[in-house]
């Protein structure tokens, strides 16, 4: 009499052949998860503050002695009476290109957020376009330099976050705080347009501490949302785990075909 032989563990088909995929092995990158920064948006909004202020630094060295920059605006140095105009109004141009393309890149941040930098950074790129006259000012000029104002004062409230887990700093109580601080800033240049005596001071203080904020919530969302590939973090750790527990059990399924597979934990 023939005996049947008996199946061959190692190349008997289990029935987790045909499973899922599971883990990746230890090591492994974990995958990017949507809404991660890139770089260039971090570089694009550190670039803001810095080529707005050093743009009102280089024009005021350009001015002629008469003109205060307590006193007076940038749209001065930008304007028909500037003296070497171009270098305000670059810097400008530059900086509400710098302002959107870094709302492009926040992808962390909720939509209307985005909207809202973009606006600021077309205002910006709007009072390059439509300088002041050698006395006076325009309708436009006035309207893109209130529309700017208002945007990038207002901008931290859009920012906050709801939902868990979420960094402390782009909290509801945090972004209510800079909120409140950019509104007084605001505040204060309304004030000085009224014929103040420190208008080009109330103006470079709110505009140079303003544009530093989407910088900072670039680099937070940028270092909360990269991936993570040290090998010590607790999500490698957890997959590394359960990658492990994995291989066990399928060593036990080969071992004995009719052992029925280890629920996952």
């Amino acid at each position: 009499m023939t005996q049947t032989a008996r199946p061959d563990p190692a190349r008997t088909p289990s029935r987790n052949d045909h499973a899922r995929p599971g883990p990746p092995p230890s090591g492994a990158v974990r995958p990017a998860r949507r809404g991660l920064v890139p770089w260039w948006a971090v570089v694009s909004a550190a670039l803001s503050p810095v080529l707005v202020t050093a743009g009102w630094l280089v024009a005021d060295a350009v001015q002629p002695a008469s003109y205060d920059p307590i006193r007076k605006t940038v749209s001065v140095m930008s304007g028909y009476a500037g003296t070497d105009r171009w270098i305000m109004t670059g810097a400008l141009f530059l900086v509400g290109g710098c302002q959107l393309v870094t709302a492009a890149g926040l992808a962390g941040v909720r939509v209307r957020a985005r909207i809202l930098l973009a606006v600021a950074g077309l205002s910006s790129i709007g009072i390059a376009l439509s300088p002041e006259p050698v006395r006076g000012s325009t309708p436009q000029h006035l309207a893109w330099t209130a529309l700017g104002a208002v945007a990038i004062a207002v901008w931290p409230a859009f920012v906050a976050q709801r939902a868990r887990p979420r960094p402390l700093i782009l909290g509801r109580y945090c972004c209510a705080v800079v909120t409140a601080v950019f509104l007084v800033l605001l505040g204060w240049l309304v004030i000085q347009t009224q014929g103040g005596a420190d208008l080009g001071l109330a103006e470079r203080l709110s505009v140079s501490t303003e544009t530093c904020w989407p910088f900072v919530v670039a680099v937070i969302l940028w270092q909360t949302t990269r991936p993570r590939t040290d090998p010590g973090h607790p999500i490698i750790t957890a997959i590394r785990s359960r990658h492990n527990q994995q291989a066990a059990g399928d060593d036990l399924i080969a071992a004995d075909p009719d052992r029925p597979p280890a629920r996952p934990a």
